[in-house]
């Protein structure tokens, strides 16, 4: 298998775990009523204050913000939340990655998206409730060495998305247009190989292949000798298994780096680390995932963007809004829809998300005085990436809601509402 191949199901995996925390957490927040009444009891003034055209964010950092704050500005927030809820809950992967791309779409300032989608996953954890029952099987050792280290990537990620912008806003913007347009592209290609791939092949819906026990890569990873060393996994192996604190807080700085600079929580890279690379059991490692989310997010979206008033918490709520709902109709979608079109929409999804970051490199590049083409070119450019970015995620969500509506008699009549998708996760 080659290097490329090898970093693609390791996103995507990475992809589908978050996407499963996400939904689990949504679920556990739709199922209470205590915690939905404090949503909306959050929401309700939010939006009567934007019907007044008077709305205003916290902080009054009204600089960073668009324009001017609208009812407008906050009714794409919630569609913004409900897109990456559908895509999140019916493909069961890439949500989270359309979120902050979206909002730059929108005209939110590269930063502010970034520090406003942290800051909505961090409130969709602490509000969800089945997150605490899963803690049990966190490895408190493992967990620290984790935490330092991803507690200081939130520090290094956040000092490099200020400075940049501290430097230049401009910069700041290519820099975080041109991750995305990096990561998506990278795993829209190969995504969209992998359905072309598969369309003739019979779809027995493991989007994986099936991997048990520990990799090459892990048992190595294992066997470097770096004190201080940290045994875990007690429970489900004989004498347990040991790994070296330092390797372990080194991981953490890679997810802190990657939640802070592109404002994902880092969740979706933890769980193939630890699976894959430190060769941690699936049990305990989404116990520390889960802390890992809920410790990082808030860390990283309080500590290094909401102090400095890099964070449209107006735009979170609505975000967060969206999402529950997007995930439910997303999930119970799935029910009635063939595993192919799932891997299809996939690709072309995550394909709009890297053609409307990378559209927008040449108007930045140009401003930066970096290249030379003529404003109107790269205004078309950008333009034109909108378009297809708005299109292809307006199309999606019009099919997942059209196939719920027609089914809604059927699906009506199930008792299980977990998606099949994420389901297999667990699996």
């Amino acid at each position: 298998m080659s290097i490329g191949r090898r970093v693609f199901e390791f996103l995507k995996m990475a992809s589908m775990q978050h996407a499963r925390w996400d939904y689990e957490v949504s679920m556990s927040i739709l199922k209470n009523r205590k915690k939905m009444l404090i949503l909306l009891a959050a929401i309700v003034p939010i939006l009567a204050v934007s019907l007044l055209e008077a709305g205003d964010m916290i902080g009054s950092k009204t600089a960073y913000a668009p324009a001017f704050y609208s009812t407008n500005i906050f009714l794409v927030s919630i569609a913004i939340g409900l897109c990456a809820g559908l895509i999140t809950g019916c493909i069961g992967a890439g949500g989270g990655f359309i979120i902050t791309p979206a909002l730059m779409a929108a005209g939110v300032k590269g930063i502010l998206a970034v520090g406003t989608d942290l800051f909505h996953i961090f409130a969709k954890a602490i509000m969800g409730t089945a997150v605490h029952k899963k803690l049990g099987n966190v490895s408190t050792k493992l967990a620290i060495a984790f935490l330092v280290g991803s507690g200081g990537g939130t520090f290094i990620g956040g000092y490099i998305n200020k400075s940049l912008y501290d430097r230049d806003p401009l910069l700041s913007e290519a820099f975080i247009s041109l991750v995305y347009a990096i990561l998506l592209g990278f795993l829209g290609i190969y995504a969209l190989i992998d359905f072309l791939k598969s369309r003739n092949a019979k779809d027995t819906g493991d989007a994986h292949g099936g991997s048990a026990g520990m990799t090459d890569l892990a048992l190595k990873v294992q066997n470097v000798n770096i004190p201080p060393a940290i045994r875990f996994d007690e429970d489900y192996v004989p004498g347990g298994r040991k790994i070296s604190g330092v390797i372990v807080a080194m991981g953490g700085v890679v997810v802190g780096l990657l939640a802070a600079i592109m404002g994902v929580g880092g969740g979706f890279v933890t769980f193939p680390m630890f699976v894959y690379v430190f060769g941690v059991s699936s049990m305990t490692t989404v116990g520390t995932d889960i802390l890992q989310i809920i410790f990082t997010a808030g860390l990283a979206a309080i500590g290094q963007y909401a102090i400095y008033g890099y964070v449209f918490y107006t735009l979170a709520m609505g975000m967060l809004l969206g999402s529950l709902v997007g995930i439910q109709v997303g999930a119970l979608t799935t029910k009635v829809v063939k595993g192919i079109h799932i891997r299809g929409f996939y690709a072309v999804s995550i394909l709009a998300g890297f053609v409307n970051r990378a559209a927008t490199l040449p108007k930045k590049l140009v401003e930066l005085e970096v290249i030379d083409m003529s404003k109107d070119v790269v205004k078309t450019i950008e333009s034109a990436g909108n378009v297809v970015f708005w299109v292809v995620v307006g199309l999606f969500a019009a099919w997942v809601i059209s196939k719920f509506i027609v089914n809604i008699g059927k699906l009506r009549g199930e008792d299980e509402e977990v998606s099949p998708v994420l389901a297999k996760e667990e699996a």
